[in-house]
């Protein structure tokens, strides 16, 4: 079920390669604005598109994959926030289980009901160990999944839930504190949890610079997804994919 995706998200990971997604929300981009994006993001070398939202209420996921896909060779990901997000034109799929909480619907409950569909799309599927993290404010990933972050300063809560994921099967760790948070996850708690898992760390929410980006590749993150400052300032998306790119080699 993961395949070539997958297989780049590990081969970079062994490489100590460090990879830069830029996040895209269906309901902040118009399809015509896409030809644009993706031709900025090809010209900064960015290695993954992801697509989706917590709330996605337009209708155009699949005009949004396919313009994408027309526009770039960059592989396009779902990050669907509800089993309605799914496009069977996307490269592959982030089948997220928010390992944080402790609602039953986003841990096991959504992805029964999405099963099906999901399966008969042929879309490469990647289990993915979701993780909320304090933000510092109230975000929409939060309100959306009824579930408690987890506090920014408890390190080894998230290094114990990141080691369960793992155990349990998950092939890749999201740790995000949220479209729009006011506060980036801290290095230190990059640092745990990379101390202690060997699958693909992903962190995202709250990054607004290319220095942030660099240092938490430095703590550990194999994956840096930027998508709220780069909605409101799309040259970040070169400054960010430089920074990335550019921090230390360190193959595991």
């Amino acid at each position: 079920m993961y395949k070539k995706l997958y297989t780049s998200f590990a081969e970079r990971k062994a490489k100590g390669t460090k990879s830069f997604a830029v996040l895209i929300d269906p309901d902040k981009v118009t399809p015509a604005g896409i030809t644009d994006l993706a031709a900025k993001c090809t010209e900064a070398k960015v290695d993954y598109i992801l697509l989706g939202g917590s709330l996605v209420i337009t209708q155009h996921l699949d005009e949004c994959v396919q313009r994408l896909k027309a526009s770039c060779n960059i592989p396009v990901v779902l990050f669907p926030g509800h089993p309605t997000q799914v496009s069977r034109f996307a490269d592959a799929l982030l089948y997220l289980s928010v390992i944080s909480g402790r609602n039953a619907e986003l841990l096991i409950g959504q992805h029964v009901v999405s099963a099906v569909p999901v399966k008969r799309s042929g879309l490469e599927v990647i289990p993915t160990g979701y993780m909320v993290v304090d933000g510092g404010l109230p975000t929409t990933v939060s309100y959306i999944s009824n579930t408690t972050p987890i506090p920014a300063d408890k390190d080894d809560i998230a290094m114990c839930t990141a080691m369960a994921g793992e155990m349990l099967g998950m092939k890749l760790i999201y740790m995000d504190a949220g479209s729009g948070a006011r506060d980036a996850i801290s290095e230190s708690m990059i640092a745990r949890v990379a101390s202690q898992v060997d699958v693909p760390i992903i962190v995202g929410g709250g990054i607004r610079d290319a220095e942030k980006a660099y240092l938490n590749c430095k703590a550990g993150a194999d994956v840096i997804v930027v998508g709220n400052a780069i909605e409101k300032d799309t040259s970040l998306i070169k400054e960010i994919a430089d920074a990335v790119h550019s921090a230390p080699v360190i193959a595991k």
